[in-house]
C-alpha cells in the first residue's frame, strides 16, 4: 500500500525527467533485443527451409527442380548449381539467414516498442496520421517484397542465358541470398515514394496540382530508376518494378488533388487573415456574488465590514 502511495503517477502527455526517457529507453530497447535473440534461435533450427524458400523459385526457372540432397549426388549438369565456399561458410550462413529471419519476424515486437517510446510525445492528431503512415506503409513495403520474390526466377533465367554452351553455372549460396536481400529491399522501399508525396501533400510542402506537372519526368525517373536497380537486362523485370510505381504515383496525385480541393473549401469558409473574427457581444447573467473569506492577515475590525473583498461604505 505504502509502495503503491509512493509510485509517482504518469504524465497525461508523456512528460517526464530526461533521467526517466534514458531508463524507459533502455528498457525497450533490451525487450526490443529480447524479442529479436528468441526469434532468432528458434529460426535457427528453419533455417535450411528458409534458404529453399528463397532459392528453390530460381532453381526451378532455370531447369533444376532437385533439392540441395539431389544436387549434391550429381556430378554434373546443365543446370545452375548453388554452392557454398569456404569450411566457415555454412556456419556463417546459418547465423546470416537466422539473424534475417530474427529481424523480420520479431518486426511487430520491436515496432510496438519503437512507437510506445514514440507515442506519449504525439498530439492527438500527430498519432492519428502515424496510424496512417505505417498502416499504408507496412502493405506497401510487403507488396514490393512480393514483387521482388515474384519476378526474381525470371531474372535468373534471363541472367543465366548469357552462359556459353555446356558450362554448369555455380551459383554461391551467400551471394545468391545477399541479391536476393539487396531486391527486397529496393522494391520494398522503392513502394513507399507514393507514401512520402503524400505525407508532403498533407503537411501543405507539395500540391497536387504540381505533382500532375510532373507526370513526365517522374515516369522517365522512375523507369532510369527500375532499369538501375534491377540486375537484369530483361525489360520484363524492369517493367514488374516501374510498372507498380507508376501506378502508385498516379493514385498518390489523385489523393493530393481531392486533399487540395478539401483544403480550399475548408480555407474558403474560414477568415481572412487581415479579417477580424466574429465575436458574440451578447450581455449574459453574471449570477450570484461568491462570497470570499477574508484573509488571516488582515484585523478583523478591518475585515468586517468588507463585502467580496471590497469595503461596503459608499
Amino acid at each position: 500500500m505504502l509502495k503503491s502511495a509512493r509510485k509517482k503517477e504518469k504524465d497525461p502527455e508523456g512528460r517526464m525527467p530526461l533521467a526517466e526517457h534514458l531508463r524507459e529507453l533502455r528498457n525497450r530497447l533490451a525487450k526490443a533485443l529480447l524479442a529479436i535473440v528468441a526469434v532468432t534461435i528458434v529460426a535457427a533450427f528453419f533455417y535450411k527451409d528458409i534458404i529453399e524458400f528463397f532459392t528453390n523459385p530460381i532453381l526451378t526457372a532455370v531447369g533444376c527442380d532437385s533439392t540441395f540432397s539431389e544436387l549434391a549426388q550429381q556430378s554434373s549438369g546443365n543446370c545452375a548449381r548453388i554452392v557454398l565456399n569456404g569450411l566457415l561458410t555454412p556456419f556463417t550462413l546459418a547465423l546470416k539467414v537466422s539473424l534475417m529471419a530474427g529481424v523480420i519476424f520479431a518486426s511487430p515486437v520491436w515496432l510496438y516498442q519503437l512507437w510506445g517510446f514514440v507515442a506519449p510525445g504525439l498530439h492527438k492528431h500527430e498519432r492519428k496520421y502515424a496510424y496512417a503512415f505505417v498502416g499504408t506503409g507496412v502493405p506497401l513495403f510487403l507488396g514490393g517484397a512480393f514483387f521482388a520474390y515474384k519476378t526474381l526466377p525470371t531474372m535468373a533465367k534471363v541472367l543465366l542465358e548469357f552462359s556459353p554452351a555446356d558450362l554448369d553455372n555455380q551459383l554461391p549460396l551467400d551471394d545468391l541470398l545477399d541479391l536476393i536481400v539487396r531486391m527486397v529491399l529496393v522494391f520494398g522501399l522503392s513502394f513507399e515514394l507514393p507514401l512520402l508525396l503524400v505525407m508532403l501533400n498533407l503537411t501543405g510542402a507539395l500540391t497536387g496540382r504540381r505533382m500532375m506537372n510532373w507526370w513526365r519526368g517522374m515516369i522517365m525517373g522512375i523507369t532510369v530508376f527500375a532499369a538501375v536497380a534491377t540486375p537484369s537486362t530483361d525489360p520484363l523485370t524492369m517493367l514488374a518494378l516501374a510498372g507498380p510505381i507508376w501506378i502508385l504515383y498516379f493514385l498518390a496525385t489523385g489523393f493530393s488533388l481531392l486533399n487540395d480541393r478539401r483544403r480550399r473549401r475548408r480555407d474558403a469558409l474560414a477568415p481572412a487573415d487581415d479579417e477580424a473574427s466574429e465575436l458574440d457581444l451578447t450581455p449574459e447573467a453574471i449570477g450570484e456574488v461568491e462570497a470570499v473569506a477574508p484573509s488571516r492577515a488582515l484585523p478583523e475590525q478591518a475585515t468586517a465590514e468588507r463585502v467580496n473583498g471590497y469595503d461596503d461604505v459608499t
